[in-house]
């Protein structure tokens, strides 16, 4: 059945790294495979302002109007410092947020639950590239941006969740752990 993907792209080098492979690999599988893209490469639109309280912007709601219309969100990162992208991570704070994307039900005071927004149900694909080995990132560093993401954002809008993760992302990559990286992109858009 055909899908249609929102792609959130939130890596500076939109050309020639290892996340614009992520990116071109998956779109071209999606596609081969009916799916219907629909991409922003977050340093190549207008920069947002960081979140200030005020209400959301026109490039803010069109966003989420596009949303909307997807049934599969699939946002692409580098893990720097232990987190997504500032620009992808300051994407997330001001699209995937309250009122429209999860609210709460106060039961008293200030305790109550989350209930899910518009995109509930839908798919979330989180792709995040590590410099490190895969024992080290799950070893030493608890506070990992996809276990945030998921329990801080994309479970409080009642999303299911898929990751892909790669690790030993370096400059030198050999071609076979390359290729193998890109087959799991491949086969994650086959699955869709």
């Amino acid at each position: 059945m055909s899908k249609r993907i929102f792609i959130v792209y939130g890596h500076h080098n939109i050309k020639e790294s290892f996340n614009a492979s992520i990116r071109d690999v998956f779109i071209d599988e999606a596609k081969k495979n009916g799916h219907e893209i629909d991409l922003i490469n977050l340093h190549e639109e207008k920069p947002l302002n960081f979140f200030d309280g005020s209400p959301p912007n026109d490039q803010v709601l069109d966003y989420r109007q596009r949303l909307e219309k997807c049934d599969v969100m699939f946002m692409i990162s580098p893990c720097y410092n232990l987190r997504a992208s500032a620009i992808l991570e300051n994407w997330i704070d001001l699209v995937l947020a309250p009122k429209w994307f999860f609210a709460f039900k106060r039961v008293v005071g200030n305790w109550g639950y989350p209930v899910a927004g518009v995109m509930k149900d839908k798919l979330a694909i989180m792709s995040m590239s590590y410099g490190g080995n895969i024992f080290s990132i799950q070893t030493w560093f608890q506070n990992m941006p996809f276990r945030r993401i998921k329990a801080g954002v994309l479970k409080l809008g009642g999303m299911k969740i898929k990751y892909l993760r790669f690790y030993e992302v370096l400059p030198g990559m050999k071609e076979e752990k390359f290729s193998n990286h890109m087959e799991k992109v491949r086969k994650l858009a086959r699955q869709l």
